[in-house]
């Protein structure tokens, strides 16, 4: 079942499932943010990793830790054409046992051709999203630090898991900022 906004907003604020909880999602000149009626659509922080493909012949998640990045931060971020910046999200969030949360960009960047990848929070998991911001156009594309980025719909299930991310000890749990992908 997918959970309504008074439930976001309940466990928001009794369990701290997201920190900090912003109610109303429009303000004038930001992209929305806050609750929705069947989600919340967290906010980018201002911290970035922007990698440096020179030199570089190939892209490889086993071997992210030889890519070079460069630590950024500032009130926006500048995307290279057909490249791609890794954010975080300036929401801490702490998923319930029984919730699995898919999140999908915002179509305000899918119009500017930049591309929100976020995967599942798995239940239990806990930390920031690390999430990756890949423009898919011809020129450069600027993200917003503080303002919507991406929105998750929290699902609910018939019975808590049998194991969580946190049983498993998962590698991205807690998560206080941007990590590279591990094996």
């Amino acid at each position: 079942m997918v959970l309504p906004d008074h439930w976001i907003r309940s466990m928001a604020k009794s369990e701290r499932m997201i920190s900090p909880y912003a109610e109303q999602r429009r303000r004038k000149g930001k992209i929305s943010y806050g609750a929705s009626s069947y989600g919340y659509d967290f906010r980018l922080a201002d911290d970035y990793k922007i990698p440096d493909f020179s030199g570089m012949k190939i892209s490889d998640p086993k071997k992210m830790d030889a890519a070079p990045f460069t630590d950024f931060k500032g009130p926006s971020c500048v995307i290279a054409p057909n490249s791609f910046i890794l954010g975080r999200s300036l929401e801490y969030f702490r998923i319930p046992r029984d919730v699995l949360v898919l999140c999908q960009g915002k179509s305000t960047y899918a119009r500017c051709g930049v591309i929100i990848n976020v995967t599942p929070l798995e239940p239990e998991w806990e930390g920031y999203i690390t999430v990756s911001l890949v423009n898919a156009s011809p020129v450069p594309a600027r993200v917003w630090s503080g303002e919507g980025i991406a929105q998750c719909v929290f699902v609910r299930a018939e019975s808590a898991c049998r194991v969580s991310y946190a049983d498993r000890k998962g590698k991205y749990q807690a998560q206080q900022q941007i990590h590279l992908a591990r094996v």
